[in-house]
C-alpha cells in the first residue's frame, strides 16, 4: 500500500478537525487492536498504564506500546477568576473518558502534563510554595528546557501551558477523547502530534516499516521487516524501562515536597519532537556500526539481531565508556545515557520495594511519527508538506535535572568527566541522524490534582 500525494497531505490538511489523516492506515495495516490483558484501573498515577502486554523477542522480554499516539498542546483559555469553574469542568470531562475507557491500551489512557507557563501565570504564589524541590540539583522539579550540546542551533524551546497525552490501541478512542477536549474550550490548541507504535514481534511486517512504505519515506525500505521503531532496534526492553513507581517525585528520594504531599504520585515529563534520517543512518553505517552507535562499541551481536539484552547486569558503568572510548574512539547511545539512568547502588524506596543496582529510571512512551514536526499546528511552518520519519519522545523521570543529567551524557557528559566531542560527531552515539526540532519540560500531578493543579 503506497500513499498518493493527496492522501500523504491529509494529515496536514486535516489535523485541526481531529481526523487521523495518514494514521488511519494504523488498524488497516495491523486488522485492529493486538490481545490485551483485562485492565485494573484506580492508579494514583495519571502516566502508568495498566494492561501492557509482554511478549518475547530473541529470548528478551519487550512490553508492548499502544498503537496509536496523540499529544495536544494548549494555551489556557481561562482567567485567574475563572479558573476554579474550569477545574470542575476538566476534571467532569475526564472522569468522563474514564468512566468510558479503562486506562489501558485497549481502552484510553489519558496524561494531562502542565508547564511553567502554566504555573507562572495563574497560580504563582501556590507554586512558588508548593512545587517540589529537587534535593540533588537544589532546584525546583520542574526547570525551562534547555539547548543541548548536539542540537540544532534552531531548536525550539516551547512554552506550552498544558500538554495531554493520549494512548489506545483504538483510532476512534482517541479522536473521541479529542473532539471532547476541543469541544469544552477549556483551551486554545496550539500542536496536534500523532504517532504509532508496534513491532513486528510475531514475525508479521511490523507498523513502523509499513507505515514509512505507504508515506513514502527516503530510507523506508531499508528499515528491517519486523523492527519496532525505525531506526531498527527495539526499545522497549522490559529490563530497559523503569519498572513500577519508580520515577514518581516520592519514589527514591530525590525529591523534596517542602511539607506537603500534594504532588505525591506525580512525576516529571519530558517531549521533544526528534527527526529521523533514514537513509543516512542505514547506508552509512553497516550493522555492526549501527550496533556500537545504538549500544556500545566492541559489543557481539549476531547480524541482523533486533532485540539486545538491555538488564542491569548488561549496564555500562563511567568507567566502562571511557574504557570504550579509548580503544574505539567512540561512544555508544544506550551505554552512554546508562550512566546517569540506571541506579549506581542497590536502593530501598520509600514503600519498601528493593531496586537493585542497574535498575533503570526513565518511564519512556516515544513513539515514531510521520508529522513533519507536527500534523497541525497554530504557526504554519511547523507543517510540513510531507511527511517525514521521526519520533515524538515522551519521557517520566523524577525530575528535569535528572532528565537533564540522561541527556547530556548522550553528549558525552558523563559524572566521571567530560569526553570532548564535537556537536553531532559520528562518533557520539545517534547525534549524526538526530535532529531535535522542539523540546519542552512539565510537570504531571498526581490523578487526583490533574485538573488545574494548585487551584485551591
Amino acid at each position: 500500500m503506497k500513499l498518493t500525494r493527496r492522501q500523504a497531505l491529509v494529515g496536514a490538511a486535516a489535523g485541526a478537525d481531529g481526523v487521523g489523516g495518514i494514521y488511519e492506515l494504523v488498524e488497516q495495516l495491523t486488522g485492529g487492536s493486538p490481545q490485551r490483558t483485562v485492565a485494573g484501573g484506580g492508579r494514583p498515577e495519571q502516566h502508568l498504564l495498566d494492561g501492557i502486554r509482554i511478549v518475547r523477542s530473541d529470548e528478551i522480554e519487550v512490553l508492548v506500546p499502544p498503537l496509536h499516539h496523540e499529544i495536544l498542546t494548549a494555551r489556557v483559555t481561562a482567567d485567574r477568576p475563572g479558573l476554579r469553574d474550569a477545574q470542575g469542568e476538566l476534571e467532569h470531562l475526564l472522569s468522563g473518558l474514564e468512566g468510558d475507557y479503562p486506562p489501558s491500551p485497549a481502552g484510553l489512557g489519558v496524561t494531562v502534563a502542565w508547564g511553567l507557563p502554566y504555573f507562572h501565570r495563574l497560580v504563582p504564589g501556590q507554586a512558588a510554595r508548593r512545587l517540589p524541590h529537587d534535593r540533588r540539583a537544589n532546584r525546583p522539579v520542574l526547570l525551562d528546557a534547555i539547548r543541548f550540546q548536539s542540537d540544532p542551533g534552531d531548536t525550539r524551546l516551547e512554552a506550552n501551558d498544558v500538554a495531554i497525552l493520549l494512548r489506545s490501541d483504538l483510532r476512534g478512542h482517541i479522536d473521541d477523547a479529542t473532539k471532547r477536549i476541543r469541544d469544552s474550550q477549556l483551551f486554545t490548541l496550539t500542536s496536534i502530534r500523532r504517532g504509532f507504535a508496534g513491532g513486528g514481534f510475531d514475525g508479521a511486517r511490523s507498523l513502523p516499516k509499513q507505515m514509512a512504505l505507504a508515506a513514502g519515506v527516503p530510507g523506508a525500505d531499508l528499515i528491517p521487516d519486523t523492527s519496532e521503531l525505525f531506526l531498527g532496534f527495539t526499545s522497549t526492553q522490559r529490563a530497559g524501562m523503569g519498572p513500577g513507581t519508580i520515577a514518581n517525585f516520592e519514589t527514591l528520594g530525590y525529591v523534596d515536597f517542602r511539607g506537603n504531599d500534594y504532588f505525591r504520585h506525580g512525576t516529571h515529563m519530558h517531549l521533544s519532537h526528534i527527526h529521523e534520517d533514514l537513509e543516512a543512518w542505514y547506508l552509512n553505517f553497516d550493522f555492526d556500526e549501527r550496533v556500537a552507535t545504538a549500544f556500545r562499541p566492541n559489543l557481539n551481536v549476531k547480524q541482523g539481531t533486533q532485540t539486545v539484552r538491555q538488564g542491569p547486569k548488561d549496564v555500562s558503568t563511567d568507567a566502562d565508556v571511557h574504557r570504550d572510548y579509548r580503544s574505539s574512539g567512540r561512544i555508544g547511545h544506550s551505554a552512554a545515557i546508562q550512566t546517569t539512568s540506571r541506579l549506581d547502588r542497590d536502593v530501598v524506596a520509600v514503600d519498601g520495594t528493593v531496586y537493585p543496582k542497574g535498575t533503570a529510571i526513565p518511564v519512556r512512551a516515544d513513539f515514531n511519527t510521520l508529522d513533519n514536526p507536527f500534523a497541525w499546528s497554530v504557526r504554519p511552518d511547523e507543517i510540513g508538506a510531507t511527511p517525514a520519519a521521526g519520533v515524538h519522545f515522551v519521557v517520566f523521570n523524577p525530575t528535569s535535572d535528572d532528565f537533564h543529567r540522561n541527556r547530556r551524557a548522550m553528549d558525552g557528559v558523563f559524572p566521571g568527566g567530560k569526553i570532548a566531542f564535537k556537536p553531532r560527531a559520528r562518533e557520539q552515539g545517534f547525534n549524526e541522524v538526530l535532529s531535535t526540532t522542539h523540546r519542552q519540560n512539565f510537570l504531571v500531578p498526581p490523578r487526583r490534582h490533574r485538573s488545574f493543579p494548585l487551584v485551591l
